[in-house]
């Protein structure tokens, strides 16, 4: 007789979609990477996005009736900062592996408290600082140099300035959910991601469209689909997870991106490898809040 009751299940079910969305995530950087050679970078980020709003308004059409000033504001800032984040992200793949740029789009989490603290003035706890340390030391590592020197090639520094992108974009839904309708402005993001994805091709030099081909039109089709379930799974889940699991669950995304990245014939060095390992320890680390940690916080609440 097997001891996982229904309630069980019931109850894990959110945290096993986050789970499984990590591998259906991981895999996506690889399938960008093979559709740059079909597409320049921001014209397949507009497509991809394109494709995961129609997707996501099958769903929600009719929520778009009643639309308000906050739901486009809401839609704009949080579609551009999506636009920033993996358009750049797609630039890099350009010249670094996909398994170095998932890791280092990993570095998103330890920066969501950081630039919580620049915009917001909320003060990060002391484990945050120490994932910071963490993943600058791994992300040393990971691009090849020593602790002694500090350089970035263009792809790296790119997809480092991504992942700044993508962190204003998990503070901006955070700041605005309770204040719209979500399900409207999940249509709005995507459909703003790819229309500044499409406007902002002349300025990085794409001066033309890329020629039609099947391939791109199925691997948009596709990841358009895989980011329309990747944020309805989100969107679904984070109502149970707490987020401090939600973002240690996320940690496994990068693992993925490696563990496909080296079945698809990348091989990283071992150095990059540990580098690697040490930015997700550091996600996790950074999310963690020891309980005598908490116990301070509450005083310090109490007595102010």
């Amino acid at each position: 007789m097997s001891n996982i009751s229904p309630n069980w299940i019931q109850s894990k079910a959110p945290q096993l979609s986050l789970l499984f969305m990590t591998v259906i995530w991981g895999g996506t950087f690889i399938v960008v990477q093979y559709a740059l050679n079909y597409s320049t970078p921001m014209f397949f980020v507009g497509c991809r996005f394109a494709a995961a709003a129609f997707f996501v308004s099958l769903l929600y059409w009719r929520e778009l009736r009643g639309m308000t000033r906050k739901d486009l504001i809401a839609g704009f800032m949080i579609g551009a900062a999506i636009a920033g984040g993996y358009g750049m992200q797609t630039v890099g793949l350009q010249s670094i592996s996909s398994s170095e740029s998932a890791f280092l789009t990993a570095l998103y989490v330890p920066l969501v408290p950081i630039l919580l603290w620049i915009i917001f003035r909320k003060a990060p706890h002391i484990m945050t600082w120490i994932g910071v340390v963490m993943a600058f030391i791994g992300l040393l590592l990971l691009t090849g140099n020593g602790l002694n020197q500090l350089h970035f090639n263009f792809g790296q520094m790119i997809t480092i300035i991504g992942s700044i992108s993508i962190a204003l974009e998990i503070i901006f839904i955070g700041y605005f959910s309770k204040h719209v309708n979500l399900a409207r402005v999940t249509v709005l993001q995507l459909a703003f991601a790819s229309i500044v994805s499409f406007v902002s091709m002349p300025f990085i030099g794409e001066l033309a469209i890329p020629a039609f081909s099947w391939p791109l039109l199925l691997i948009a089709a596709g990841l358009g689909g895989a980011s329309a379930f990747i944020q309805l799974v989100m969107n679904w889940a984070q109502r149970f997870v707490d987020p401090t699991q939600a973002a240690i669950i996320y940690a496994a995304e990068p693992v993925w991106a490696g563990i496909i990245g080296r079945l698809a014939g990348e091989r990283l060095p071992f150095s990059a490898l540990a580098g690697g390992m040490l930015v997700v320890l550091a996600v996790i680390v950074s999310q963690i809040k020891p309980r005598f940690l908490l116990k301070k916080l509450k005083k310090q609440q109490k007595t102010s």
